[in-house]
Formats: structure tokens, sequence, C-alpha cells
């Protein structure tokens, strides 16, 4: 009897982001002939792969050890990941490197809206992206224009109702996952009542945005975009380790540092679940620097009309700063960031850029932006059903073109029996 060969392609899916993305990738790699594996972690990670799938129910200390011991007896080429700096992602990454898998990670887009990230070994401060001017150049004379699409459709609402039901799943089922441990900050149910909070308060916020940015009209301002405590953009690429110790910061170098007829507007963060009070943490801060009236907080707006309108834009490490960049804003940056290159960025600290902002260089910007979407870019996004199809077409070309050696020479590499702690799923 004629033996059908396995693919050549094995993909191993970790986490992914809330909802069915993952699951539908996976879909569209098989039809293609790859193989494809997933293992959970968590009651939030099988709802969104309702397929087989195998669970992890160990505990964080063995599960270096399973994640290459499962990689070895499923032959894996290829481990796709939703973000890099979680733990459970950080420790099979770099069990993968060092049987010299090919890494795949997705992002959140670096330039939005409409492109997700997908880079191979990293994203964000550990993305191998080459950020020397020269190298940028000289290698965007090689890449075509970007191409000028129309916009990807987006519905807030389904983005928080995929997150609501992975979270939700994440709760109800840790007796079925006793030791998995989220790498969200703080907690799920506090979060919760933060959102319905902000819910109630929507008319009320829209409303003090727009007295607020009618009281700054005609004047010259920067503009300052909060955001997230709990990402990883702030937890690991950043010096601060939290947002608040980030405005603290800033605020601190705009009292001593900025002429004083300027002003500072800080935009919260829209996805910011509002448990923390920002208005009043930073009328306090403020007053205590003896610049009040002249740093004012807004919870909505337009982001990209208030970067065309400011004279400046100070970010920790936010993709807001592509959409300040194309503006042709300057832009400052205090953590590490995949565009803080030198001769698009501000590069003398934050002190100077009050007074001598450094505004890009256009040519250099547009060669950075060809390199990025030809190497880290993939159109489409996670809150609409065409958004999706897009991204998942995308994805899977992008993938299955990124064709490396296989790791696995013989069957003498796939280990012996599973720990006792694997078990299929359906």
């Amino acid at each position: 009897m004629t033996m059908t060969p396995a693919p050549i392609r094995q993909f191993l899916f970790l986490q992914g982001p809330p909802g069915p993305f993952f699951h539908e990738l996976a879909a569209a790699l098989r039809a293609r002939g790859a193989g494809t594996h997933r293992i959970n972690l968590s009651g939030g990670d099988r709802y969104d792969w309702p397929d087989d799938a195998t669970a992890y129910r160990g505990t964080a200390g063995a599960w270096p050890l399973y994640f290459d011991r499962f990689v070895r007896a499923h032959r894996i080429t290829d481990v796709v990941v939703f973000g890099d700096c979680r733990p459970m992602h950080q420790a099979a990454l770099r069990m993968a490197q060092l049987r010299g898998l090919h890494i795949h990670v997705f992002e959140e887009g670096y330039i939005r809206p409409d492109w997700m990230t997908l880079e191979r070994d990293g994203v964000n401060g550990h993305s191998p992206l080459e950020r020397d001017p020269d190298f940028i150049l000289a290698a965007a004379r090689w890449l075509p224009p970007i191409p000028r699409l129309p916009g990807i459709t987006a519905d807030f609402k389904r983005r928080a109702r995929d997150s609501y039901w992975h979270y939700h799943h994440v709760v109800t089922g840790r007796l079925r996952f006793p030791f998995y441990r989220s790498h969200r900050q703080g907690s799920l149910v506090l979060d919760a009542i933060g959102w319905l909070l902000k819910f109630m308060r929507a008319r009320r916020r829209q409303r003090q945005a727009e007295e607020t940015l009618a009281a700054i009209a005609g004047r010259n301002f920067f503009l300052f975009p909060l955001q997230l405590t709990g990402d990883y953009q702030i937890r690991a690429h950043s010096p601060f380790g939290s947002m608040l110790v980030a405005a603290e910061y800033v605020l601190e170098s705009f009292a001593h540092f900025a002429p004083a007829d300027t002003v500072l507007v800080v935009k919260e963060h829209p996805l910011d679940s509002g448990y923390r009070n920002w208005r009043r943490t930073l009328d306090r801060a403020a007053k205590r620097l003896g610049v009040s009236g002249r740093v004012h907080h807004i919870d909505g707006g337009d982001l990209q009309q208030l970067a065309q309108s400011a004279v400046g834009m100070v970010c920790v490490n936010s993709t807001s700063g592509t959409l300040a960049l194309e503006a042709g804003l300057p832009v400052v940056v205090l953590g590490d960031a995949v565009y803080d290159v030198r001769g698009v960025t501000h590069q003398s600290g934050l002190d100077q850029f009050w007074t001598t902002p450094e505004a890009p260089n256009p040519t250099l910007y547009d060669a950075f932006k060809r390199m990025l979407h030809a190497r880290c870019l993939v159109r489409g996004g996670l809150a609409s059903k065409s958004a999706l199809a897009i991204l998942v077409h995308n994805s899977t070309e992008r993938l299955l073109a990124e064709v490396g050696p296989s790791p696995w020479h013989s069957r003498d590499d796939v280990a012996a029996a599973e720990p006792v702690f694997f078990r299929q799923e359906s």
C-alpha cells in the first residue's frame, strides 16, 4: 500500500488574538497542503479554536520541555503566535530557536488602519527590521510604491464581542486549565466593570472632548497619545514599566522646557478600560508642576485629525506615531519603536523637542514605509468578516512564500511518549 507523504510544512499555532483569526488561517493553510496543529493554553483558546487541539494543563515550569517534545513528535517546521512577549510564548520561541524552527509573529499593525504586522522572529522592540537610513534608502530603490487601496471595513463592536467571549471562557475554563495565568495585568472582572462604566459615560466623555478641543482652538499644542499600561510596548519595550510613570516623565519635561504659549493635549487610549481617572490624575500632576490650564485631557476625538493640527507628537512607542509622520509632524519616541529611525523621528531628546522638534525627512520616511510594507505588513484586519477574510488570504500567501530548510532530517528526531498531561480535545 502506498503511504501518503506527510505535508512538508507543519504549522503549530499557539495563542492568537481573541476571535477566529488563527482558526480560519489554519483552515486556509490546510487547504493549500500544509499541516496544522494547535496547543490550547486556556479556556479562551479552546473557545476560539473549536476543532481538535492539544490542551496543555501543566505548569509554566514544565512548559518548555512539553513544547520541545511536541514539536519533535509532530515534526513542526513553523510556529505562529500573536505577540512575542507573553511568558508562554517567550519560552516556546526560545525553544523553537534551539530547534531551528521558523517563527512567525503577528501583532497589531505598525501602520494602521487596514494592516496587521507579520514578522519573522520578533516584532516591535524585537523586530529584525533594519533601521539604518542608508540601508533603508538603498533597499527601497528596488521596492514598488505602496498601493492605494480602499479602506478595510471595521466594527469596534465585533472586536469587543470577540474579546468578551474569549476572556469569559478564560475565567470559566479555570478548572480545565488550572495553572494558566493570563499575560494581561489586572483583573478581568474589574476590566469588565470599567468597560461598563465607560460605555455609560460615553456621551459625557464625547462632550468633554469637544469642549476641550474648542478651548484650545488656535493655540499651538503638542499631542501625547496614551498607551495601555498592560501592553508589552510599555512593559517590555519602554523604560517606564507603566503608563503613569511615562505620563509623569512627559509632564515634568513639558513643565520645565516647553514654551509658555504651548499646551499639551493628552489623548486617552480608546481601549483603556477606564478604572483609572486620567483626567483627575493629569489635573493633579499639572497643578503640582505649575502648568494648570496648559495640560488638557481628552477621551475621544479623531487622532488623525489631531495629528494633522498639532505641532508635534510625543510617543512612548505607539503606532500613533506613524499617523503623525504621515502628516509630516515631528515625533519623539521614548521607548523602542520600529519607526524610530534617524532622519524620521526626533533624535535629540524630549527636553529639546518642545523648542526645536526635528521634522521627518519625507523621502526617507517614504522609503521606510515601502520597506515596512514589503517585509512586515499584511493587509486586512480583525474587526469585520470581510477584513478577516482579506487578512487570512494575505497571511496565507505570506506564510507559504517564506520557505526555508526543514529542521528535521530523520525519524530519530521524533520524541518518545508524550507526558501524561498531553491530551487531545474534541
